[in-house]
């Protein structure tokens, strides 16, 4: 099983460091125009929020695997929930690799796989490098292709 890189852990903290941020503007705004919200209420809202982050992420990071297996990408996944997926080879329908701005900052990408069958239906492998993305993005639109050749007989 291969682990994804460190860095992403950053990202997924900074993630809940946002989503803290806001849940507090909130909270002031709400102070401002409809009642009184203390100051220590607000900033242990903010403190319980990036900490809660900082261990889901942390936590995130140490559970999330996936592996290339003889006829399926299998991913393992999930801090509350647990998610084992897999997905055949003969399933997928094209294969994307992905980058934001933060990802492109710190160095990551990530890769994006479409199935068929499904409203929705995408893989997403996140903190990957870019080389082992690319990489990864040729080895499964290779093994989609051989495994439709073979399962079209």
């Amino acid at each position: 099983m291969e682990s994804l890189h460190p860095r992403i852990r950053v990202l997924w903290i900074a993630q809940a460091a946002i989503a803290a941020l806001v849940v507090g503007a909130a909270l002031v705004a709400i102070d401002r125009w409809f009642t009184d919200v203390p100051t220590a209420i607000l900033l242990g809202v903010i403190a319980i929020g990036v900490g809660l982050g900082i261990a889901y992420a942390l936590r995130l990071y140490r559970v999330w695997k996936f592996e290339l297996q003889p006829d399926a990408l299998y991913l393992e996944r999930g801090v509350i929930t647990f998610v084992e997926t897999a997905v055949p080879f003969v399933r997928v329908q094209h294969v994307d690799t992905q980058f934001g701005p933060v990802e492109r900052a710190l160095g990551l990408s990530s890769v994006v796989v479409y199935t068929a069958g499904s409203r929705n239906a995408d893989v997403r492998i996140p903190g990957l490098r870019p080389g082992r993305a690319r990489d990864l993005q040729d080895t499964l639109r290779e093994l989609a292709v051989e495994s439709e050749a073979d399962d079209a007989v």
